[in-house]
């Protein structure tokens, strides 16, 4: 808590401060979400998905146009990775009429003479890279995924730094002889950083997406530890993957709570979405939001299997802040 509250100062112009030594409590003082061109230094100790997940969240309600430049490390084995906030989590704020402008960038030590041209594949443990968001987005729309997907292809990004450039094609090689069981229409692409592109940590990971024939994505990743092989890296994130699919719905259990949030701060209209069962987190989230917003969402079975419908009038929310002094 102590960590994301202090990425969170710059963006507010009152905000989140830790009111012990532990950080396991905080006093929130109501303001304006500034935005504007923010860089901050992420600590080692989360990667910069950690930080990115809730800005996310703030961003459409900022009274400026929000410019974020994130520099740490890009992946590591508890939060998302910059290469699936990118290819999922991204992507699913235009469910709400939120991608316009929206674009986030990974690029290698401003030491490095890199171009800013966005690449396709980013990934893996880079202690001198920074990761660049840009957005720009109108308030969230309503909501309405409700039909039951089925998977049409896989894409991967399979990333490697500092280590033996065998370990890219094996995770490859793993994670298809268990897709291919489903499906043939498999994309998977290296990418494999040079010395000088690299950071100073190595390491190596993995990035898995399923995309349904109504554009519903699944993600699923891992990223190796010390003495981590290959070949069984690749394979967890492909059983993985079947797991997220196998759960159902059309979000994802990492990005349940965000599709949530968004339907209940949309339009004064009906919002649905079909999601599988719900997590723990987004079980808090409809508690929370029942307390804040006195949003209540209607939960009902869908079809005969575990899915679940959720329906919810939005609130209508609006942002002064764009207007307020």
């Amino acid at each position: 808590m102590e960590q994301s509250s202090k990425s969170h100062t710059p963006v507010r112009r009152y905000c989140l401060d830790p009111s012990d030594s532990l950080g396991t409590s905080f006093l929130l003082t109501p303001g304006v979400i500034s935005g504007g061109t923010v860089t901050h230094d992420c600590p080692l100790s989360r990667s910069v998905g950690y930080f990115l997940e809730p800005l996310i969240a703030l961003a459409p309600f900022c009274k400026k146009q929000l410019r974020l430049t994130l520099r740490g490390i890009t992946a590591d084995d508890r939060d998302l990775s910059v290469d699936l906030v990118r290819t999922v989590t991204l992507p699913h704020l235009a469910l709400f009429g939120l991608d316009t402008g929206l674009e986030l960038k990974v690029r290698s030590p401003p030491a490095q003479n890199i171009s800013h041209t966005r690449r396709s594949q980013n990934a893996a443990q880079r202690r001198s890279a920074a990761a660049k968001s840009t957005f720009h987005v109108p308030p969230p729309n309503s909501s309405h995924p409700s039909t039951s997907p089925t998977p049409e292809k896989y894409s991967a990004s399979a990333a490697l730094l500092r280590v033996g450039a065998d370990k890219c094609p094996r995770m490859i090689d793993s994670a298809r002889t268990i897709l291919n069981r489903y499906i043939p229409d498999i994309y998977l692409v290296p990418d494999i950083y040079r010395t000088q592109d690299s950071g100073k940590s190595p390491g190596f990971g993995i990035t898995l997406v399923a995309t349904s024939t109504t554009g519903v994505l699944h993600s699923a990743e891992a990223i190796a530890q010390p003495g981590s092989l290959a070949d069984e890296i690749g394979k967890t994130a492909a059983r993985l993957l079947l797991s997220e699919i196998r759960h159902g719905g059309c979000v994802d259990r990492n990005h349940q709570w965000l599709v949530l949030l968004f339907m209940a701060l949309g339009p004064q209209d009906v919002a649905r979405c079909r999601m599988g069962p719900l997590t723990p987190k987004s079980v808090q989230l409809l508690r929370d939001m029942k307390e804040f917003f006195g949003t209540s969402f209607k939960i009902a079975p869908a079809d005969e299997s575990e899915d679940l419908i959720l329906s919810c009038l939005g609130t209508g929310y609006i942002n002064t802040n764009k207007t307020a002094a």
